[in-house]
């Protein structure tokens, strides 16, 4: 079965999501974190990419981005992905892949979804039983969100600006949405639109993106089509 075609978009923010191979870990130390976020920095200056929100994870990545140029994500991964292959080899003397194949992404309509795909990522610590809640683990955006870590990686986008005047109210009302328990159905909507490298967003949203890439974006029907009469 053909690989799904990734739709890189300048000015539309991805959902990016890579895996260790076979699930297994590829940060052991703070010391491999904090080697990843300068790297993702590096990368991200370099190709003119906008990180909104991260997770690290033990085994995974999960980043929230909007790119300037049509392919500066994926620049962005594969630099990112060099660095940090070489990076791990050489301090654990290894060698081999590290990462289970290539990235997944999907390309989120803002207005509907982006904050949601913020909490979606920062809470994905607790989903995995790491911490009892998303301020306790250090490796994600959730710090800066809030106003209690600051991030030389961060660029706000225009929705999470818009939830205050001033940073201290952001931070207020960016927190409150943590406050109820995370929509079930959002989750698995969510995670299965990465999984399969679709478009997270409404009919209106997917119709611009078809227009703008000529292609389909809507996953075909399933079944035998209907005989003509």
């Amino acid at each position: 079965m053909p690989r799904p075609q990734r739709l890189n978009l300048p000015d539309i923010p991805q959902h990016v999501v890579q895996v260790g191979h076979n699930n297994l870990p590829c940060f052991f130390d703070d010391e491999d974190y904090e080697f990843y976020l300068q790297s993702l920095k590096i990368s991200a200056d370099q190709y003119q990419v906008m990180v909104h929100a991260y997770v690290l994870l033990p085994n995974m990545i999960q980043i929230i981005a909007t790119p300037k140029s049509a392919n500066g994500i994926s620049a962005m991964m594969q630099s990112l992905g060099r660095r940090y292959v070489q990076y791990a080899n050489h301090r654990y003397k290894r060698s081999g892949t590290l990462w289970g194949g290539r990235y997944k992404s999907s390309l989120i309509d803002s207005q509907a979804y982006l904050l949601s795909c913020y909490q979606y990522v920062e809470l994905k610590p607790m989903f995995a039983g790491l911490v009892h809640s998303p301020e306790e683990y250090i490796w994600s955006s959730f710090g800066f969100h809030i106003n209690e870590t600051e991030s030389h990686l961060i660029v706000d986008h225009r929705l999470y600006q818009e939830l205050g005047d001033n940073k201290s109210d952001r931070a207020d009302n960016y927190r409150a949405l943590f406050k109820y328990e995370f929509d079930k159905k959002l989750f698995e909507y969510i995670a299965e639109t990465i999984k399969l490298g679709q478009v997270l967003g409404g009919d209106q949203f997917k119709d611009r993106i078809e227009r703008i890439t000529n292609q389909r974006v809507r996953p075909l029907r399933r079944g035998r089509p209907k005989k003509g009469d």
